[in-house]
């Protein structure tokens, strides 16, 4: 991070979240969390799920234009709503 005087914790995680699109806040307050690199509940990364098990998820959230998008866009707009 250069002469930046804000610390990450957890870089790869850092860069992992950036690569997938989140904010550089977002990504910070994530990779800076005291529970950052531990699993959290029993729910499946988005990468591993079906793209019809992610259409439902969005349909279950109200993501608008869901039918219209992609795998990759679906996980994105999951993420960011």
């Amino acid at each position: 991070m250069g002469t930046n005087s804000n610390k990450i914790k957890n870089e790869d995680q850092y860069e992992a979240l950036r690569d997938e699109g989140a904010s550089k806040e977002k990504a910070a307050r994530i990779a800076n969390s005291s529970n950052s690199g531990e699993k959290g509940g029993k729910s499946e990364k988005y990468e591993d799920r079906s793209k019809e098990d992610l259409y439902k998820k969005a349909k279950e959230v109200g993501i608008e234009g869901r039918s219209d998008m992609s795998k990759k866009e679906l996980i994105n707009a999951l993420r960011n709503h």
